[in-house]
């Protein structure tokens, strides 16, 4: 999905006014579709995440694509603020100081390998996004944590801890996705 300048600035405004509809009756904005352009109203998988003084604030999204776009990008913008575990709430002082940014993703796509290294090799940097699901577990990490983590090895093994698996922890069972995003902010 490709948007046009005026779709992407519609989108970062549904995020930060879904954030303070949040700050000011504890709920998520309820988009009016009918305002929005057809793409926006596609259905399309999210990624909300806010940063204060370009610190993690709270990231949220979904990976599949089960809800009209511009209603994702305001549910996640809502639950990035307020229903991050990793963090309390945003408050009313912080709203106007947070940094948004909107990643849309693309549908995931097996990837098909034989052993670690296999799956490394295939791994692009600054391309990538990658999901890991094993069992019940599932996590990922957009294709913007290549910033922070940039050796493909590294990048594996933290996702792995995201999922709750030790970073050495290999099974045939295993099974990755990739995805791209278009990125908003």
């Amino acid at each position: 999905m490709s948007l046009n300048k005026a779709e992407k600035n519609q989108l970062l405004a549904i995020a930060r006014d879904s954030i303070q509809h949040g700050i000011d009756s504890n709920e998520p904005l309820i988009v009016n579709l009918q305002d929005y352009s057809a793409a926006l109203n596609e259905k399309g998988a999210s990624f909300v995440t806010l940063e204060l003084n370009h610190q993690l604030r709270g990231c949220i999204g979904m990976l599949d694509a089960i809800r009209p776009l511009a209603q994702d990008v305001a549910e996640n913008a809502f639950a990035a603020a307020f229903r991050d575990r990793r963090f309390a709430p945003v408050n009313g002082q912080e709203v106007n100081q947070l940094a948004v940014h909107i990643s849309i993703l693309t549908p995931a796509t097996p990837i098909q390998f034989s052993s670690e290294i296999d799956l490394l090799k295939q791994l692009r940097p600054q391309v990538d996004g990658l999901i890991l699901v094993e069992g019940a577990r599932r996590a990922t990490f957009l294709p913007s944590v290549w910033d922070s983590l940039p050796e493909p090895t590294e990048f594996l093994y933290q996702l792995k801890r995201k999922a709750g698996l030790p970073s050495n922890y290999w099974s045939e069972s295993l099974q990755f996705f990739r995805y791209h995003t278009e990125m908003i902010d």
